[in-house]
């Protein structure tokens, strides 16, 4: 009884770690500030690559809605110099997801994928096509303002 017991407290000691390093890994921008060379939209396990035509402001409005999400931090950049690099955490764990935007040209390309497991379950393709959603949604509101 004494070992089944010593070994329940192993393992939460050893989920409590894990836990504890998921949440408070660091994050170096220099790692997870950049994106690849994609000119297509992109599915992929892990999260997803949109490339939308939004004019010279996409970044900007983009940057409005991302900054503002829940549990959503910059963690390099912002619309100034062309790229950025927001951190999204899961509610319950605190997972941390990349997203990355960048203007170029009248082309917005925005990469989210996750870093920790396999499989984000689709989390990503939900929160970037909702903050592309939102992106329509702002100048509709403006001009119906006017």
């Amino acid at each position: 009884m004494r070992r089944l017991m010593l070994l329940g407290w192993l393992l939460l000691a050893a989920i409590v770690a894990g836990l504890g390093f998921i949440r408070l890994a660091p994050s170096d921008p220099l790692d997870w500030n950049t994106q690849p060379e994609f000119t297509e939209d992109k599915n992929f396990r892990g999260g997803v690559f949109r490339v939308i035509r939004t004019g010279p402001d996409g970044l900007e409005r983009f940057h409005r809605i991302a900054s503002h999400a829940p549990r959503t931090s910059v963690l390099a950049g912002g619309p100034d110099d062309g790229m950025v690099t927001y951190i999204t955490r899961t509610q319950v764990l605190g997972f941390p997801d990349y997203t990355t935007a960048a203007q170029d040209g009248d082309l917005l390309k925005v990469y989210a994928r996750l870093r920790f497991g396999r499989s984000d379950l689709g989390a990503n393709k939900a929160r970037i096509n909702g903050w592309l959603a939102e992106m329509e949604e702002v100048p509709q509101a403006a001009t119906a303002g006017e």
